[in-house]
């Protein structure tokens, strides 16, 4: 191949991945799945598990309450 070929080929390639997706599609490619945090009654499951086992409620900021988890 020459280097034209060569040229032409790497920009094909790095603007066939390139799109602009409209303001009301994107919705569809934006999936709750894809999100870093967790839902927030599952964050508030998991920390109220995490205060009762540690038995440090309010060891994070938070009011305190009893470690047998009655908080």
């Amino acid at each position: 191949m020459t280097a034209r070929g060569i040229a032409i080929a790497l920009a094909a390639a790095a603007l066939s991945a390139c799109a602009t997706v409209p303001q009301n599609r994107r919705a569809h490619f934006a999936d709750p799945m894809m999100g870093l945090g967790d839902e927030p009654l599952d964050a508030a499951r998991r920390q109220k598990l995490y205060d009762t086992r540690e038995g440090a409620a309010g060891g994070d900021g938070t009011t305190a309450g009893g470690g047998c988890g009655c908080q």
